[in-house]
Formats: structure tokens, C-alpha cells, sequence
């Protein structure tokens, strides 16, 4: 949706006007969405919600989503993404005004008191598709086809569905999801890098190795030196 903010930055607003589509696009650097009005569906690596005002979204580092914006189109808040940021993806503020009050003097200030408060859930469609991307987020080895069998769906209707609410195909949205999981899981784990691979659901050490380097530029030997994955960036 935005581009992608420092705690340094000042707090943004965009305005997408109705039935806007933005397309699945990634960021590198995460950042938290507060809805100020209007409303929209996102889709991304965490799920997919119905968002409206007071809604908040926490976008970690190297996460993707697709947006469709409702006929009333929507404002949107970006706030640095807080290092206390809860282990959640989405949530409704219960004081949505305090919060854009506190950023437009200190958007960092904002997005600690978001990251405080207490958010009521968030839920999405809840349909096949969304069952579907929680099971890849779950199981990113899972063999599309036997989900298709077992729900009883052609796995061509499961292909179409899935690219159409989540704007891109399962198969793809499986390999993103592995990738996301291999960066967060380098710095911490004790495996082999070959060994994580296979647990991870990658055929082999190279293969996890090409998606985590397309995912983040670096390859898993680089990242699992470093030592650490900034607390702001990724989910636990």
C-alpha cells in the first residue's frame, strides 16, 4: 500500500479512491496501516481481513498483500512499525482518534500506543481460500492437490480462487510463505541449513536457499550469521 517508513519519518496519509485494486506488491521494511475511514479487503502473507476505520495492520518486513478498496474508497495512516508491535497480523483499536492526534506530533509515540492498546479481532471472508492459505501458512509442504481432493473442489477452481482473492496462485503463495518462514526461523535455529530445508518443506538446502535469497537478497548463510531478526520486522 505505502511505502515503506522509519521510525525517523513522519506519520503519512493516503487516499485511495473507490474500487481501487492494488496489485500484490512486498515491502522491505514493515510498517503499521491505522484505517482512518472508508474500508478494504487486504490479502496478504498473514491472511486476509475485512479492514474499516479503526482497523490496524501490523506489515512485517518482507511481507506481501493485495488490496481492494470498497465504494467508499479509504484513508490510510502509516506509522513506523513499533518494536512491541503484539504477534498479530490485524486489529481494531478501541481509540482511533488518540492515536491520530499522537501522530501528528510523534508518529513513533503513535505507533507505540497502538502497539499497546487493546485490539479487538479482526476477521477476514473466512471462505475456502482463506482455509486454504492457513494451511499453507501451516504446512507450506501440503500437496495442493490432496487439499483439493479432501474439500471436494477441482484443483483448476482452486487455482482460480486462490489467484482471485489473494491475487496470486497457491503454488506461489506457498513458496512465499516458506521463504518468509526460512528468514525468521535462520537467525534463531540451531538445524543444519540442510536439515531446515527439509523441515521447512524445500526439496533440498539449494532450493530454500534461491527463495530465501529472491525473498531478501541475502542467503541463509549471511542471515544465520547476523544473528538476529530486528524484533520490527518480523513476527515470532
Amino acid at each position: 500500500m505505502s511505502q515503506p517508513m522509519t521510525a525517523r519519518e513522519p506519520a503519512t496519509r493516503q487516499r485511495f479512491t473507490a474500487a481501487t485494486r492494488l496489485e500484490r506488491h512486498r515491502h522491505v521494511t514493515g510498517y503499521t496501516a491505522v484505517i482512518v475511514s472508508g474500508g478494504y479487503v487486504e490479502a496478504g502473507d498473514s491472511g486476509r481481513f475485512r479492514l474499516h476505520a479503526g482497523s490496524v495492520v501490523f506489515h512485517r518486513a518482507f511481507e506481501a498483500h493485495a488490496n481492494h478498496f470498497d465504494t467508499t474508497g479509504a484513508v490510510v495512516l502509516n506509522l513506523p512499525l513499533s518494536a512491541s508491535a503484539p504477534n498479530v497480523a490485524a486489529g481494531l483499536l478501541r481509540d482511533l482518534d488518540a492515536v491520530v492526534r499522537l501522530a501528528g506530533k510523534d508518529p513513533l509515540a503513535a505507533a507505540d500506543l497502538v502497539a499497546s492498546s487493546s485490539l479487538a479481532p479482526v476477521t477476514g471472508p473466512g471462505d475456502w481460500p482463506d482455509l486454504l492459505a492457513q494451511a499453507l501458512r501451516d504446512n507450506p509442504a501440503l500437496r495442493l492437490g490432496q487439499w483439493a481432493e479432501a474439500t471436494g473442489l477441482a484443483v483448476e477452481t482452486v487455482a482460480r480462487g486462490f489467484k482471485r482473492a489473494y491475487g496470486v496462485s497457491p503454488k506461489r503463495y506457498r513458496a512465499d510463505v516458506r521463504a518468509l518462514q526460512a528468514w525468521r526461523r535462520l537467525p534463531r535455529s540451531t538445524l543444519p541449513l540442510a536439515q531446515l530445508a527439509l523441515a521447512l518443506g524445500f526439496s533440498d538446502q539449494a532450493h530454500m536457499t534461491r527463495d530465501v535469497v529472491a525473498l531478501t537478497g541475502r542467503t541463509p548463510s549471511a542471515l544465520r550469521s547476523e544473528g538476529q531478526v530486528d524484533p520490527r520486522t518480523a513476527r515470532r
